[in-house]
């Protein structure tokens, strides 16, 4: 495994499907089939306490009963079920996927139970499936904060939620993923990530790239985050204004995987309680209105095939609270969009399977994408 502290994310385990039950030949009875082992998907669940309860992370179902002249079909093994957090990728050793547990009570075959001995086999059983598997865990929050160190995110998602992320005046403060919950009026709560600092070159792995671009490809939407007046890692690297870190956001995403900037995003320029602050927002926003007439402030290969399009950019004090508020209600405003437009989805499915054939009228969404956005 591989721990951020007592961060547990991924986990390899020992599988054994059970074995089959003898059969009878005197009587042509049939052993029972052997028990079979699953991944299930539990809510409360951590990797972390599987690793604790099971520390030999071995987990064999139970062997199927002997035919007999009391019971000539012998009963199925007992299954074993490995429980687990929902967004986890359960893959083998070769790393081929097995199988998704994207909600609560999702389940997932890993070991199948042997055959009980019968006619065909000569009464003999068969041996349970053994595997060796892996599961990891991408996380599954309603927002993941991507952003360059040092960008505020630790702050943001103290501002917005109740989490309590160790923050500091230095670039790496974020060693393991923190996850908040934003509470509205309503109830509703929303789920936001705080993940460990993006750098350039993430997609070949440097800093905690894959380990962070992992758990990005698992949230719902995307909350970018820059310094509007821009940032340095180190005193040996290139200054990259706030326009340039979301090219270069938009790049690292891009080459890890191609679709992953097609995620509904929202841009949060924070530190606007920061002199000159105003006018960097002004010109950050004109560049993102025309990016192509900017693309000579970054080398071609660090441009990124597409631009991305936000629904809403957003200019905060994570310091100061200024701001956040407004964030609170975009966030919300685009999550509700994509829970809307993906029951019209369902309604237009269903519609279409009871009346084929027949068009459906679908309205148009009242929000506007290119929609840029300040406070007041």
């Amino acid at each position: 495994h591989r721990p951020y502290g007592n961060f547990v994310d991924n986990l390899r385990l020992y599988v054994r499907g059970g074995s089959g039950g003898m059969g009878l030949p005197r009587l042509g009875g049939q052993g029972g089939k052997g028990g079979d082992v699953w991944v299930v998907a539990q809510k409360e669940m951590t990797l972390k306490r599987v690793k604790d309860k099971y520390p030999q992370k071995r987990f064999i179902a139970g062997v199927g009963t002997n035919s007999s002249v009391r019971a000539l079909r012998g009963q199925k093994g007992e299954d074993q079920e490995v429980l687990a957090p929902p967004g986890i990728t359960v893959t083998n050793d070769d790393g081929m996927v097995l199988g998704k547990l994207n909600t609560e009570g999702d389940r997932v075959l890993v070991a199948r139970g042997g055959q009980g001995g019968s006619y065909h086999s000569e009464f003999l059983p068969s041996k349970g499936q053994t595997r060796q598997i892996r599961l990891d865990l991408k996380l599954i929050a309603d927002l993941g904060l991507v952003g360059f160190p040092n960008a505020g995110k630790s702050s943001l998602l103290t501002a917005l939620s109740h989490a309590k992320p160790q923050i500091a005046s230095y670039a790496f403060t974020t060693l393991r993923p923190e996850i908040g919950k934003v509470m509205y009026e309503d109830h509703k709560q929303i789920s936001v990530a705080d993940l460990p600092g993006l750098i350039e070159g993430a997609h070949m792995n440097r800093g905690m790239g894959h380990q962070f671009l992992k758990h990005v490809e698992r949230t719902r939407q995307l909350l970018f985050v820059v310094d509007v007046c821009g940032f340095q890692l180190a005193s040996k690297t290139p200054f990259r204004s706030a326009f340039e870190a979301v090219q270069l956001l938009i790049k690292e995403l891009e080459l890890y995987k191609e679709d992953l900037p097609c995620k509904p995003a929202v841009l949060v320029v924070n530190k606007m309680d920061l002199p000159d602050a105003e006018d960097k927002l002004a010109e950050l926003q004109e560049q993102l209105l025309n990016p192509h007439e900017f693309s000579h402030l970054l080398p071609d290969d660090m441009l990124p095939k597409n631009n991305m399009v936000f629904r809403h950019v957003v200019p905060i004090s994570a310091a100061t609270g200024f701001g956040i508020a407004h964030l609170k209600t975009c966030i919300r405003q685009s999550l509700d969009k994509d829970a809307s437009m993906a029951t019209d989805s369902l309604h237009r499915d269903r519609l279409q399977a009871h009346n084929p054939g027949k068009g459906v009228v679908v309205l148009p969404s009242p929000y506007d994408h290119n929609m840029v956005e300040e406070e007041g």
